[in-house]
């Protein structure tokens, strides 16, 4: 009976989901955060009593009976999240357009630094060789056009950053230092990036390489004292949890369902 297997695959699809909303769930507080949905495709149908147009028997379909229903892809969705203030002068937000800044981990095996991409930009002050180093949480270095680091002399003053990304700072002299501009990018297909953990993502061949973001092209403004928060809508995932969850349920309903049908078929000899 194949009633049994076809429930069982919406069983399996229906974990997975609830495991990809839990997950959004769970983030909802995450700077930066994108969430994910579940993308599922119908599986093999066998037909009876195939329709020949030969014939001409009047029979507009044939009898089609489906295998089930199996995930196929985990999608991001790359709306921009809210901006939440915070009046931290590291802390910034790419408030339009899906650019990404660019961090290196100079400790990252092998011969380069390995590079990573973030919309996270809860960034700090390292202290480096009696200069201030705008580094993330982890200690990755944020990057600039030219492929540096953001350094800034240690009794500078007056920390900013421009919507175009360009840093300044005041020495202790009062003279206004330009020290670069953050490097941000885009990619042909963000949603094949794949996401490293961390808030963190690396490209892959469905992503295609980073472009550098441009100043006379550019879309992103980049918003210095605020944080993009997580994208994710809570009263939509709740929605979402719900519905897998019933459909899960029913699904479950069906295997007993078809265990019954077996059971009776092998009571007719008793």
């Amino acid at each position: 009976m194949r009633a049994l297997w076809t429930a069982a695959s919406g069983m399996k699809a229906q974990q997975l989901n609830v495991d990809v909303i839990s997950n959004n769930i769970s983030n909802v507080n995450t700077t930066g955060f994108k969430a994910q949905k579940t993308e599922f495709k119908d599986l093999l149908y066998t037909y009876s009593n195939p329709v020949s147009n030969e014939a001409k028997m009047g029979q507009p379909v044939n009898l089609q009976v489906g295998h089930g229903v199996m995930p196929v892809a985990t999608s991001r969705i790359y709306t921009t999240g809210s901006a939440d203030k915070t009046d931290n002068p590291t802390d910034l937000a790419m408030v339009q357009g899906n650019a990404f800044f660019v961090v290196e981990d100079p400790n990252a095996p092998g011969e380069e630094a390995k590079r990573l991409y973030t919309r996270d930009g809860s960034f700090k002050f390292s202290v480096e060789d009696n200069q201030l180093t705008l580094v993330t949480s982890q200690g990755e270095k944020v990057l600039t056009t030219d492929d540096g680091y953001v350094q800034i002399p240690e009794n500078s003053k007056d920390f900013a950053v421009s919507q175009n990304g360009t840093v300044t700072a005041k020495s202790a002299e009062g003279e206004l230092l330009e020290l670069g501009q953050l490097k941000t990018v885009t990619f042909v297909n963000p949603e094949g990036l794949k996401a490293v953990g961390s808030n963190f993502y690396v490209p892959t061949d469905n992503s295609g390489e980073p472009v550098q973001e441009e100043n006379e092209t550019r879309e992103s403004k980049i918003y210095q004292g605020y944080l993009e928060m997580s994208n994710v809508q809570l009263v939509d995932e709740m929605v979402r949890m719900i519905t897998a969850q019933r459909a899960y349920e029913i699904n479950s309903k069906t295997v007993q369902t078809a265990d019954d049908m077996l059971n009776t078929i092998n009571q007719l000899k008793r």
